[in-house]
């Protein structure tokens, strides 16, 4: 990313910051009851200190990968090796958005969790740790990362985490034929609208009533916020909330009138 392209995205965030609303502005019993209980939520669990442990080993690691990258490319190197501890730098979700996982899966109880993209599997931890019960398959297209993210998991003692190794486009289909119907799908991966909207497709095909999908970085670039436009104007799409660097799609045949927030976290 550019130094251009990341002003952009600063003074796009600034506006988002300044004119985000609050639990004061939600009129849906559902989302200001997700504000109360989930984004104001800020009490510890010990799953939280676990993992950024981790973190912090893998940001004063030495290791280097050679890494096979399918999406839009890395903000960080456009070389095939890179450090342990730039990838998670730069592509692990902040340790806000982690906790944010962590309570979410809570609150709405998934059973089969989805995700596209593992990277260090940080978030894949925070997820499988708020539902021991639950099966957390996640998808990674470079073979080196997505050993490293297995060792990480074992670090953890986590054990409910299915790992599938693959580009999306060849894999998600059999993955999605297998679980059958997701409660949860977090999308953080490719990061360009044409594969967005194909993963969001092929999804469709498969979620209930009550799963939630999960996008990031949909203000990364105008292609992303444009796959975002799309995503929130499809006909089975009843709310979403944008919380800027992710966004929460909701299937829900409750909400009578289609709904879209944005809500400062």
């Amino acid at each position: 990313m550019s130094l251009a392209q990341q002003y952009k995205l600063a003074t796009k965030y600034l506006r988002y910051y300044f004119t985000a609303g609050n639990r004061h502005d939600v009129h849906s019993p559902f989302v200001f009851s997700l504000v109360e209980d989930v984004l104001r939520d800020k009490t510890p669990h010990a799953a939280f200190g676990e993992i950024e442990q981790l973190r912090k080993q893998l940001l004063a690691s030495q290791e280097t990968l050679q890494v096979t990258d399918l999406g839009a490319g890395s903000l960080i190197s456009a070389g095939n090796e890179r450090k342990v501890s730039d990838i998670t730098r730069y592509a692990a979700k902040q340790p806000k958005f982690g906790r944010l996982f962590y309570r979410l899966v809570q609150y709405l109880q998934p059973k089969v969790l989805l995700e596209l993209g593992t990277s260090m599997g940080l978030s894949t931890a925070y997820m499988a740790k708020a539902a021991p019960d639950a099966k957390v398959y996640t998808i990674e297209g470079c073979p080196n990362i997505a050993a490293r993210a297995r060792k990480n998991f074992e670090t953890l003692h986590l054990d409910n985490i299915v790992q599938v190794t693959g580009n999306f486009d060849t894999v998600l289909p059999d993955v999605l034929r297998e679980i059958k119907q997701p409660d949860w799908v977090y999308i953080d991966g490719n990061h360009r609208k044409e594969p967005t909207l194909a993963y969001f497709e092929q999804c469709l095909q498969h979620v209930h009533e009550y799963s939630l999908l999960i996008f990031d970085d949909i203000h990364w670039t105008p292609d992303m916020e444009a796959a975002w436009h799309t995503i929130q104007q499809h006909p089975q799409v009843t709310m979403t909330i944008d919380l800027f660097f992710i966004g929460l799609v909701f299937f829900r045949k409750d909400f009578k009138i289609k709904q879209h927030f944005t809500l400062k976290y």
